[in-house]
């Protein structure tokens, strides 16, 4: 091993991208138009983009005028170490020499809050603007909520995280508060004139305590573009410009790019169309399909194909499905690695699924294949949960990945704590969980109701004498029908009637409600 390393060395100090292959090679090398490579899954695009950011230095770039945006921090780190690395083999320093640092790397919201520091009194921005957080941004939502007394009296009103979800899609998307709830939250049709006065106040709030929210960071750099002078001047800063997963803008950080580069020169995305996953995140697939034609000359489009990671049997299956998008660039993904060729299995329903993945666990276990060289891959999270149950019904040990275990999720504990509750009504966890959930039923009335629970001879009769605060009364009423309704209630029966329950205050108490409910019809 260290004398392969050493090897390794040997060849990156002559030539520091000894290791592209062609394709690569002439996206670190292009010159003059703007650039879109397409990369597919596995295909070297980190080490891509940081040896043309490498390149570019070694050519003669000043690396305080690259400009580098990625999604997360830790890309932008990692980008900036490999480009780093390249460097210093290129430039044949010792261990102890540093590299040429590349300051303006980082996240859309990174540059933009830097940028705005800097050109906030041209814009008429408080310079010590503070930032909230998505917490802080959802309470002084909350709070100008309350002041507005929407949702007081009774009417039902969307909580202040929904209205912080609906406000951020309507900047992010560049859209009007109408279409983003006829499309994305439909359940709040019908009150879009109260939310229209609900962000106008918000805006205003922020304004006047000199805070900005995440959305802003880009809302403000956007508008500064829009400004002649500080367009040329913020354009002018950087010969480069390098985006990584193009793929998952959103319009308004399209917009920004293309108002820091107009004509396109020097302007380098890379993505990959068939990995846009995130329009619920108000991304837009269409940045990465039309960028070619937003310029004249047009983009060129480079393909990168060779996959590092799969078996060819794979990526055989990979292509035929991405081959059935409507529209796309082409690329077919390949590899010198030989593999078997994977199964597709139909079944009858999710249950029957998760049986079959169980049954297979176990057989490969009985082959000789241990449970922890066993993994299992979900399109996003929730969808574990079926297999989670069958997994815990057969003792089948297992670790989640991202993301809660299924019978450890609020609204699953949530659900489970009503039906202990009804049959142990001393058990204080699930009564003081459930009483919360009450409207109108805060903590110091559930500590209050347990209390006298613990208390009495018989809690099920102490439990009908309560009386909770005005504001709970109907929701405490509703409670207590449901809880004689599950006194009586056999099994499955029982499970139906605690849902009906619990659904309403599902839908007041989160805004993915709709997920959650599926986790509970099953």
């Amino acid at each position: 091993m260290r004398i392969q390393s050493r090897l390794s060395m040997t060849v990156l100090a002559a030539d520091p991208f000894a290791t592209l292959n062609d394709a690569q090679r002439e996206a670190v090398a292009h010159r003059g138009t703007p650039l879109l490579v397409i990369a597919g899954a596995g295909t070297g695009k980190t080490m891509t983009l940081a040896a043309r950011v490498a390149r570019l230095v070694l050519d003669g770039a000043d690396p305080n005028r690259v400009l580098l945006l990625t999604f997360s921090r830790r890309a932008a780190h990692e980008m900036e170490r490999r480009a780093g690395r390249l460097l210093h083999a290129a430039l044949g320093l010792r261990a102890t020499q540093g590299v040429p640092a590349l300051p303006w790397a980082g996240t859309f919201h990174a540059v933009g809050a830097r940028l705005l520091r800097e050109y906030a009194g041209s814009i008429g921005l408080a310079p010590q603007f503070t930032l909230l957080d998505r917490s802080d941004a959802e309470d002084l939502m909350g709070w100008t909520r309350q002041e507005l007394g929407l949702g007081s009296g009774g009417a039902r009103f969307p909580l202040k995280g929904t209205c912080l979800a609906i406000y951020s899609r309507v900047v992010n998307a560049r859209s009007t508060v109408d279409e983003v709830v006829k499309t994305m939250f439909p359940w709040v049709q019908g009150q879009e004139a109260e939310l229209k006065r609900l962000f106008g106040a918000y805006v205003e709030a922020k304004q006047q305590q000199a805070v900005l929210d995440y959305d802003d960071l880009l809302l403000y750099w956007q508008q500064m573009m829009e400004e002649p002078a500080l367009a040329q001047a913020i354009g002018g800063r950087f010969d480069h410009v390098l985006v990584d997963e193009y793929q998952d803008t959103n319009r308004l950080q399209a917009a920004i790019l293309h108002a820091v580069k107009p004509d396109g020169r020097g302007l380098t995305v890379v993505g990959d169309d068939a990995q846009a996953i995130y329009s619920f995140r108000a991304a837009e697939v269409r940045n990465i399909l039309d960028f070619p034609s937003r310029f004249e000359p047009p983009a060129r489009v480079l393909a990168l194909t060779h996959n590092y990671r799969s078996t060819q049997p794979i990526l055989d299956a990979s292509n035929a499905v991405i081959a059935l998008a409507a529209e796309r660039y082409t690329k077919d993904l390949r590899s010198g690695r030989a593999g078997a060729k994977p199964r597709l299995v139909t079944v009858a329903d999710e249950m029957a699924q998760a049986r079959r993945v169980a049954d297979d666990v176990l057989l490969a276990r009985e082959g000789g294949l241990a449970l922890k060289q066993q993994a299992v891959l979900f399109r996003t999270g929730h969808h574990s949960a079926a297999l989670e149950l069958e997994l815990t019904r057969r003792n089948i040990p297992f670790v989640k990945f991202g993301g809660l275990k299924f019978l450890e999720a609020a609204h699953v504990k949530d659900l489970l704590s009503v039906l202990r509750w009804v049959q142990n009504p001393r058990g204080r966890l699930a009564g003081f969980r459930v009483a919360t959930l009450v409207p109108g039923l805060g903590p110091a009335s559930a500590r209050r109701l347990m209390d006298a629970l613990a208390q009495a001879d018989d809690p099920c009769t102490a439990m009908h004498a309560f009386r909770p605060a005005a504001a709970a009364t109907e929701g405490w009423r509703e409670w207590l029908a449901a809880h004689a309704a599950l006194g009586e209630a056999g099994w499955p029966e029982a499970l139906a009637v605690a849902r009906r329950w619990y659904e309403p205050q599902l839908e007041r108490l989160h805004e993915d409600a709709a997920i959650r409910r599926g986790d509970l019809a099953q």
